[in-house]
């Protein structure tokens, strides 16, 4: 199994941080993650409150300055808002800077406020996002493009710079429930990120099952499908009591947040949430049996769990990440097989 550690850069109004102190934590984020060993560290992109991850590229780039081994992951690109050749330079240049450290999450993103924001609509969102996976896709492969699409103007023979550091770069297709992302993934021999955080397992799995079938159906080999799985939350304490106690107050905190945007929770209790979703809370045999079931299901041998406290006592999230590291993540590693994220092939 393969860890990365993942943050959406929210923010709590009772939290008393500045932009900057928020955006600063996240640094000291990836930074511990490193150290303690975990394989990535991902940031997501929202483009509205609670959030402050709207430019994934500048804090990756910071990122690539102050580490030197883990991998960087956005979580995800919404190439469904963005200009592809905008995209493309971007993280080409991230790329270069972290010497082929990138991996990218595609997907079409989600919330109001970026579709007013970028003139969005539930009727084209999947649209532009698979013009502008494909666009960009070419432009990371071929020296010039000629190319003509629906809703960016055409290239011909465009020659578009920097070239990247990986000649290919590997990009995942991030989806929660969505058909789109995983036929696009499918279709192009593209590994699938599931979501995995909101309900309990069977949509996902149902998802990751017509990945597969789509995927043997584009005539791939069943051996090189690749999945990833988010968990939507991690607290791992000695006895399971303690890490249900202590991880309480976070999620009553989610509920009321849910309540308050009208959204109906999907579990009634913290205990029903470890039961039936994704909620690593427990002692470290308990997390190392709920990731098991979860792999039973999906097949997945790459994981993103949350890199920040998000309201827990911050000893108490530091502690919990060093049993995980410690504790949990070893026998994972060694029962459940992963390929290597990346080898990075570079073409001068």
């Amino acid at each position: 199994m393969t860890f990365l550690a993942m943050t959406l850069v929210s923010t709590r109004p009772d939290s008393g941080l500045s932009t900057t102190d928020r955006l600063r934590a996240v640094v000291d984020a990836a930074i511990r993650a490193e150290r303690l060993g975990f394989d990535g560290f991902a940031v997501g992109e929202r483009h509205e409150r609670p959030f402050l991850s709207s430019a994934p590229p500048v804090l990756l780039s910071h990122l690539a300055a102050v580490t030197t081994r883990i991998r960087l992951f956005t979580a995800v690109t919404t190439l469904s808002l963005l200009d592809p050749v905008r995209a493309y330079e971007d993280y080409a240049t991230l790329d270069q800077l972290a010497a082929g450290r990138l991996d990218l999450i595609i997907g079409k993103g989600n919330g109001a406020a970026q579709a007013r924001l970028f003139a969005v609509t539930p009727d084209d969102q999947w649209d532009r996002n698979r013009e502008g996976y494909e666009l960009f896709r070419r432009l990371w492969r071929e020296e010039r493009v000629t190319w003509r699409g629906r809703y960016r103007p055409e290239l011909v023979d465009a020659e578009v710079l920097p070239r990247p550091y990986q000649r290919p770069i590997r990009i995942w297709h991030g989806s929660a429930t969505s058909r789109d992302s995983v036929e696009l993934a499918a279709r192009h021999g593209d590994p699938l990120f599931s979501a995995n955080v909101t309900h309990p397992v069977e949509p996902y799995a149902r998802l990751v099952d017509h990945y597969r079938e789509r995927w043997a159906y584009h005539r791939h080999d069943p051996r090189d499908a690749v999945v990833g799985a988010g968990f939507a939350a991690l607290h791992v304490a000695r006895r399971s009591q303690q890490a249900i106690e202590q991880y309480r107050p976070v999620f009553a905190h989610r509920t009321a947040a849910l309540a308050a945007a009208g959204v109906a929770p999907v579990f009634s209790s913290l205990e029903d949430a470890i039961a039936r979703g994704s909620y690593l809370v427990g002692s470290p045999q308990q997390v190392i049996e709920q990731v098991h079931r979860y792999h039973e299901r999906l097949g997945h041998e790459v994981m993103h769990v949350p890199a920040e406290a998000d309201g827990l006592a911050e000893a108490a999230h530091r502690a919990s990440l060093d049993l995980f590291v410690d504790e949990v993540a070893p026998p994972l590693r060694a029962h459940i097989p992963s390929r290597p994220l990346a080898d990075p092939g570079r073409a001068e």
